[in-house]
């Protein structure tokens, strides 16, 4: 019988360095929302790549947060803890301009203990001198023995495929976790809320996108099937009466901006028509409240 390889390859760091961009770019698939603000990802979503013989499940996981303000930051941040837990490769992504120590300090402890070989990623590395790249390599060279060392930009695309090679190679021998046609672990319905909550990151202001959770109420298909159509209603929870207020705008300008953007790009992501209505509804410290949380799906 032939050999198979598979694992977990699981991708951790602190907020900002670039960890959905190069899930993406590794995965090959437009799975985590990308935006230049922290705390993008907040839960982790993993993405899968098979061949004929071997199995790459990347996970692409929150970053890591030194001082969590709210419950589910600490939600977030025990997402990053699992990760060492079924790790088969672990990825410590570094952005070479922004290095909280502190932060780094914990996932370094961790990695310290963890029973399989890291990998260092330095990414951005389009956007540094080679003599800072090499200052920054240097020095967690030093911090840490890496099983490899890579500098790459994720957004470009540079050098992700020899990081993709290395990794294919690094995988233990092992069976399929999942079938070989599927992409992710997540349903529709999860990225789909996951895109309207990038449109909010993109349009929106100060604390608003990090005051607000989308959830998905309703996700029906048109039973007449020559319509190719999926209507959608969309809850986004806010924490104060004056933030609903911003997100629906003078006149509903504001949330009617919204709803164009995310259902253009929804319409991509589902290959089908799309009728989405947004509602907005206020629920007091849903960031602290354990069955908000729980229903937002941080307890998965």
């Amino acid at each position: 019988m032939d050999k198979h390889y598979s694992g977990f390859i699981n991708i951790i760091g602190q907020p900002n360095v670039g960890k959905s961009t190069l899930t993406n770019a590794l995965v090959g698939e437009r799975l985590s929302i990308i935006n230049n603000k922290p705390q993008t990802t907040r839960h982790r979503i993993i993405g899968i790549v098979s061949g004929d013989d071997y199995q790459m499940v990347f996970s692409d996981t929150p970053g890591f947060i030194n001082s969590p303000h709210y419950k589910m930051q600490e939600k977030m941040n025990a997402f990053v803890e699992t990760s060492f837990e079924d790790g088969d490769v672990m990825l410590l992504v570094i952005d070479p301009m922004e290095i909280d120590e502190q932060v780094n300090g914990k996932l370094l402890e961790k990695l310290q203990k963890a029973q399989c070989p890291a990998f260092l990623v330095i990414n951005k590395m389009d956007l540094v001198s080679p003599e800072k790249l090499q200052e920054v390599l240097d020095f967690w060279k030093a911090k840490f023995e890496f099983k490899q060392t890579f500098t790459v930009s994720a957004l470009k695309k540079q050098n992700t495929e020899s990081l993709f090679t290395a990794l294919r190679a690094a995988l233990p021998e092992g069976h399929e976790f999942y079938p070989k046609d599927q992409l992710t672990d997540r349903p529709e319905r999860f990225f789909v809320a996951e895109i309207v909550r990038e449109k909010i990151l993109e349009l929106y202001h100060q604390e608003i996108p990090y005051s607000c959770e989308v959830n998905i109420h309703t996700f029906k298909e048109d039973p007449d099937q020559s319509r190719n159509l999926v209507r959608i209603y969309a809850y986004i929870f806010v924490t104060r009466q004056t933030q609903k207020e911003i997100v629906i705008g003078k006149a509903g300008a504001a949330i009617k901006r919204l709803g164009i953007a995310a259902r253009k790009d929804i319409e991509k992501f589902l290959e089908k028509n799309v009728f989405l209505e947004l509602i907005v509804k206020v629920r007091e410290d849903w960031r602290d409240d354990e069955q908000s949380l729980k229903r937002f799906g941080y307890d998965n």
